[in-house]
């Protein structure tokens, strides 16, 4: 098969590989799937560059990406929930493996594999992944949000533009940060503040009659700690994903304990067993429906790997890089 690969970090024009590798074969409790489309993240990117603290490479040779989509090719002993030919998305394909999906075959366990409708493309079934499941755990991990208010930070972001549709589907009422006009109209969102213009908090407990609201789900805890406690209901949750401002921020105990909020710091790499199943099948409920809309970004094929990656660093684009293939 032909990949995409590096054997040590750097700038993606420098480590970044491209040639034929032996063909993986599907273990017990594996599919092995062909994929059409491999979807590029930020967490991609940075973990290539070497940019977490301490970072060493974890294999001799990895081949990059976490989430992509295609279609079942073979099934290792025990699979019984797929089928070959079954189109399909997949998730956490990199998370502690040497094999992601920057390649033309990728074998990974069944419970990483969900079914993808022929209405839903293999270039939009590869944006899922990392994006769609962070923002469904964020909103539903910790149980139903029906009735609520849920604000979004930074709803132009690829998980952001996912919270606020499933927000939405889960019978929640949106409020979503983002900087510009274009941004508000990416993001889905119809009631939307300009954090760069307006007083944040403010606008919220306007737009809420004073009430504020149940839950913020974060792109930057650091950021919006203070604006968080401001608009939250005694009770609410922070389920937070990222503090890129301040990777060690301070944390307002007194001021978070008298409120009686609950801070989430989630990953989705540590999704698991039933959790994990429940969220790929809402999902792929939603997609069967047809009530997910999926930001595309075109990012070439494997060819271009290196320009994809460079595309995600420079951080302009609005939705998921995505390779086809």
């Amino acid at each position: 098969m032909r990949a995409a690969w590096y054997e040590g970090f750097g700038p993606a024009r420098q480590v970044l590989n491209l040639g034929e590798m032996e063909d993986p074969k599907p273990g017990a409790g594996e599919v092995l799937v062909r994929l059409h489309a491999s979807g590029i993240n930020p967490s991609d990117v940075k973990l290539r560059a070497g940019a977490r603290p301490g970072a060493t490479m974890a294999f001799p040779r990895i081949v990059p990406h976490s989430d992509g989509a295609g279609v079942v090719v073979a099934l290792g002993d025990g699979v019984d929930a797929f089928s070959e030919g079954d189109r399909v998305w997949v998730a956490n394909a990199g998370w502690q493996r040497a094999f992601g999906t920057a390649a033309e075959l990728v074998a990974l366990p069944a419970d990483l594999v969900a079914p993808l409708p022929e209405s839903t493309s293999f270039a939009e079934g590869a944006c899922l992944g990392i994006p769609a499941l962070t923002a469904w755990y964020a909103l539903a991990g910790d149980g139903p949000i029906e009735g609520q208010t849920v604000l979004v930070t930074g709803g132009a972001g690829s998980v952001g533009r996912y919270a606020c549709q499933m927000a939405g589907l889960l019978g929640a009422r949106v409020i979503t940060t983002v900087s510009s006009g274009e941004k508000a109209a990416h993001s889905g969102a119809a009631d939307w503040i300009n954090y760069r213009t307006e007083d944040v908090a403010a606008r919220i407990m306007a737009m809420t009659g004073g009430a504020g609201v149940d839950r913020v789900v974060d792109v930057d805890f650091a950021a919006n700690q203070a604006t968080s406690l401001a608009v939250l209901k005694p009770g609410g949750v922070i389920a937070s994903y990222a503090s890129a401002s301040v990777m060690r921020p301070e944390l307002d105990f007194y001021g978070l304990m008298f409120r009686d909020i609950t801070l989430r710091m989630l990953i989705v790499y540590q999704l698991q067993g039933a959790q994990r199943a429940r969220g790929m099948a809402q999902i792929s409920a939603w997609l069967r429906a047809g009530v997910l809309d999926h930001a595309v970004v075109p990012g070439g094929g494997l060819d271009d790997v290196a320009a994809a990656h460079e595309m995600v660093e420079a951080g302009e684009k609005l939705g998921t890089v995505v390779l086809e293939f």
